[in-house]
């Protein structure tokens, strides 16, 4: 054996020593990588989540982007989280492209969504619901423009921290926190967060998922790494002009206390479209910091006993698919678009127009932007073996489709990750749009495309189990 080659392999192994080349996997082995990155914009940023402008002035917690890469044989699984009220298709692309230049991961392997707190930026891409202007316009265009560098950041550092692991499965449930904010009213209409304690309420229009899906990670030492958690809940607690995670701040260092320093949460945000924290049953105030730190708090207890009873996953092949849903558009009355671009105007000032009037507007002119063309709407499915899946949507989903797919899916654990992608709005299902309110004036797409969204997701997880 000549001396050359001698000098090569030791100098590999050294590099391997050293960190500098990742050593190969073997065979059917899991690794997982973890990372997040901050993602806080800087003061003075517009604020997102309602129909008027507001400034951040003051941090309460950062807002992160965290990133979960899994591996076997070779093919690589992204699931990133984002402390943001919506996920832009724009952004989650440019993201996705830098993904798959800087590290081959294909796009169709990387899953981004939003956390969907109200406490986080505004996302400049043509939106009008916010008429922006001067520093306020010139930080968001920055922030935005800079945002798909850091996801692709987050990637790049959990797939760069790979490491042996074994994977658990966990079902939770807490039903104790989630609320269904339509209400069937004295009159017959279905109101909208009709308030605490309203005399005309008579019951709620639709249920709750309390389903907690969650996933747990281990060295091959084992020692805690990470707990992957889905819940279907509004992230809308904490209000004022503060940016904060709202309540998966707590939640993660809940977690992080009872596991282990270091320990990596991940939140996503389950069918959550018509679902919120507050119950009407009681008068008790339910807004800022302290409730958002509760229901973490909660939600975190009832992580922690669901793993208590938690099973291995299965050794089994990770796969990804995605398919495209033609959505249709909602109408357009006679009339409708020239009153809503008045309205339109008003948008972001002080002397806006009535909130329902404003939702309205928003829908129409959107919807008359597109000049007839149908919501492409992606529907991915990612999957370990035959236990776990994972069913990414875009958009605010109602509860009752998330649990239309879960009672169809095949495998054991199955989360429904909303605001995934891309964000077309509210998705309610079809008997909302013939009821009103709120969510089904604010919808961009016709009664019945949430079924189709639920009849794709339900074919791709078939067919990832192998079944017709």
């Amino acid at each position: 054996m000549c001396l050359p080659f001698l000098l090569c392999v030791r100098a590999v192994l050294l590099c391997c020593l050293l960190g500098l080349v990742p050593l190969s996997a073997a065979a059917g082995e899991l690794r997982v990588g973890l990372a997040q990155v901050e993602i806080t914009p800087p003061p003075g940023a517009p604020m997102a989540g309602y129909y008027f402008n507001r400034a951040a002035d003051g941090v309460h917690d950062p807002l992160l982007a965290k990133a979960l890469v899994l591996e076997r044989d070779g093919v690589r699984l992204a699931l990133v989280s984002c402390d943001l009220l919506s996920m832009p298709g724009e952004v989650a692309n440019k993201a996705r492209a830098l993904v798959v230049q800087s590290l081959g991961i294909p796009p169709s392997h990387v899953m981004i969504s939003a956390t969907h707190t109200h406490t986080g930026p505004v996302l400049l891409l043509g939106q009008i619901r916010y008429n922006l202007d001067g520093e306020m316009r010139r930080i968001g265009e920055q922030y935005t423009g800079e945002l798909p560098g850091r996801i692709r950041d987050a990637v790049a550092q959990a797939a760069s921290s790979l490491e042996p692991a074994r994977a658990f499965m966990a079902r939770g449930r807490e039903d104790s926190l989630t609320f269904n904010r339509r209400f069937w009213m004295k009159d017959g209409s279905v109101g909208w967060n009709p308030g605490k304690r309203n005399p005309n309420i008579v019951r709620t229009a639709g249920p709750i998922d309390g389903e907690i899906p969650t996933l747990y990670f281990e060295t091959a030492e084992g020692k805690p790494l990470a707990a992957y958690v889905n819940y279907a809940l509004h992230l809308d607690t904490v209000g004022g002009q503060h940016y904060s995670a709202d309540y998966p701040y707590t939640l993660a260092r809940s977690l992080e206390q009872a596991r282990d320093e270091g320990f990596f949460t991940l939140f996503t945000l389950g069918a959550a479209g018509n679902l919120n924290h507050i119950d009407v049953s009681t008068s008790r105030p339910q807004k800022g910091n302290a409730e958002a730190a509760r229901i973490g708090s909660v939600l975190a207890a009832a992580v922690l006993k669901a793993l208590h009873g938690m099973e291995p996953v299965a050794d089994g092949e990770l796969r990804a698919s995605t398919r495209t849903v033609a959505l249709p558009l909602a109408g357009i009355a006679p009339g409708e678009l020239d009153r809503a671009r008045i309205t339109a105007a008003t948008f972001g000032r002080p002397d806006a127009a009535p909130f329902l009037e404003l939702v309205k507007a928003n829908r129409i002119v959107t919807v008359a932007d597109r000049k007839g063309q149908p919501i492409e709407a992606e529907v991915q499915v990612f999957s370990i073996g035959r236990d776990v899946a994972w069913v990414a949507l875009p958009g605010e989903i109602f509860a009752e489709l998330g649990l239309a797919i879960k009672l169809a899916s095949p495998f054991t654990l199955t989360s429904i990750v909303t605001l995934a992608n891309d964000n077309p709005g509210y998705i309610p299902d079809r008997k909302a749009h013939a009821q009103g309110a709120y969510e089904a004036i604010s919808a961009r797409v016709a009664p019945g495309s949430g079924e189709l969204l639920v009849e794709a997701a339900t074919g791709a997880l078939l067919e990832h189990m192998g079944l017709p």
